[in-house]
């Protein structure tokens, strides 16, 4: 296979061709390896290697799937594959090889899709920005010297420079849609209960976080959810019904939307000039669609919901890391974690059980609060990000206090995270690219369960202003 029929074929194109018999599983891992061999010292975004397991799944019956024989990467957060490890990004979590699949893993494996690899993470997914001392920084293939965005920066490196067409990632305060928007990509982070955590855990960050992909076309970032739907026994709780296929059902023409947009941060400033023109371009690209668009935003107090959420974020990371402790007999300190890591798990330790609950039920009047706003609007339009991606090195990762850390960017991330604490799903779109070449992604938000909306809107402006045939050309 060339270099161009590659790039220009997404992942079910390429499982066509696997069907067809155009092309073998073993070709397509040889050039989805050579790319990596090839790409991956300037962008960093493979940081584990499993090449011989692949070989040996794509000369073995691999299973008829969606994506039969299509190379893919794991994000090296959550997602267990049995015999590889998951050290989250960090040094304090050892290299021990899972024991077992998680439900998703056998799922992506049911597809068909060969993992050849895992991708580069911040320390524990703390960060919009993929750099750690573990691994070190994640490239963005735009231009290098910028951040790809995290914590699945180094999915979106991969996807984007074209050494997959998707790859696994998740979303625990924007984690799909911040690297999906640094590096042009199509980045659907589910509803709440859409996608099992199990076996390993029933709720990831106490339903902050999901999984799903990273992709450069809807057909299969919706494929992927075909794959990942539906609850497994013992999770806590389920989302709405699904279609029987997304992948099929988003083909539809959605029906005439009204959608608000928002080109301003909670402070009532206005954002980065190019994502008012990221915004502007959608929204009129929407208006021509037939769509009704009006420039309007949910009631969220954002003042109250950052402190909010960080208690839930710090408690779970305090969870995390003594658990690790307690299991490996280390002990937590700033010589075996990263300085803001440190300082954000001794703040973890300080919250409080009535914290904690207090911050839940903040986290609920939050969701009645966007789900009224849905009774009148059927989606949302925002910036996904600030501003285009930051330079590497903005963050300063060993300053302990998290408020001093986080003061460079604090205007960088004003969105993503308030779906993760209402539960609801959200998509990066690509539609914008601002004068220096870099991309700048906009956010539609659907109700709670309906990622159907997103996915039919997102078909209908990938046709109306085709982005697939632009990817990261590095020379190297």
């Amino acid at each position: 296979m060339s270099f161009s029929e590659y790039t220009r074929t997404d992942g079910l194109g390429l499982a066509e061709l696997v069907a067809g018999k155009a092309v073998t599983p073993g070709e397509l891992l040889e050039e989805a390896i050579a790319r990596a061999e090839r790409l991956n010292p300037a962008l960093n975004a493979v940081v584990f290697k499993d090449y011989e397991r692949a070989w040996e799944i794509t000369k073995g019956d691999l299973p008829k799937g969606l994506f039969t024989g299509v190379p893919f990467l794991l994000k090296d957060i959550f997602l267990n594959a049995q015999g590889t490890p998951t050290r989250q990004g960090a040094r304090f979590f050892p290299a021990f090889p899972a024991t077992h699949d998680s439900y998703l893993m056998t799922r992506f494996r049911k597809a068909g899709l060969v993992p050849f690899g895992k991708t580069n993470v911040p320390e524990f997914g703390l960060v919009p920005t993929t750099e750690g001392k573990l691994y070190g920084a994640a490239h963005n293939p735009w231009h290098l010297e910028h951040s790809t965005g995290g914590s699945s920066g180094g999915a979106a490196a991969a996807v984007a420079a074209g050494i997959v067409p998707l790859a696994h990632a998740n979303d625990g305060g924007g984690s799909i849609r911040i690297p999906a928007s640094c590096c042009g990509l199509v980045g659907l982070k589910p509803s709440r209960g859409r996608v099992s955590a199990g076996p390993d855990a029933g709720e990831a960050m106490d339903g902050l976080a999901i999984d799903l992909v990273v992709s450069r076309s809807v057909r299969d970032t919706a494929a992927a959810l075909d794959i990942a739907n539906g609850s497994e026994p013992g999770d806590p709780y389920t989302a709405p019904s699904a279609p029987t296929s997304y992948l099929q059902a988003s083909k539809e023409k959605p029906k005439r939307l009204r959608i608000a947009f928002t080109m301003k941060n909670a402070g009532g400033a206005a954002l980065h000039p190019d994502c008012v023109a990221a915004v502007q371009r959608a929204a009129k690209l929407c208006a021509d669609l037939g769509h009704v668009v009006e420039e309007a935003a949910p009631d969220l107090d954002q003042s109250a919901l950052v402190p909010t959420f960080m208690v839930i974020w710090c408690g779970n990371l305090a969870s995390v890391v003594d658990l690790i402790a307690r299991l490996t007999g280390q002990t937590p300190s700033p010589d075996n974690l990263e300085g803001l890591t440190f300082g954000l798990y001794q703040q973890g330790k300080n919250v409080t059980a009535s914290d904690y609950l207090q911050a839940k039920m903040m986290f609920n009047h939050v969701a009645r609060a966007a789900a009224k706003f849905h009774q009148t609007y059927d989606l949302w339009l925002t910036p996904t990000l600030g501003s285009p991606p930051v330079k590497l090195g903005v963050l300063d990762m060993e300053e302990r206090d998290p408020q001093k850390a986080f003061a460079p960017l604090i205007d960088y991330v004003p969105y993503t995270a308030i779906q993760n604490v209402t539960g609801q799903p959200a998509i990066n779109l690509p539609l914008h690219w601002n004068d220096e070449g870099l991309p700048v992604g906009v956010q539609f938000v659907a109700p709670y369960g309906d990622e159907l909306t997103l996915l039919r809107l997102a078909m209908q402006l990938e046709q109306s202003a085709p982005w697939f045939a632009r990817y990261a050309a590095i020379k190297v």
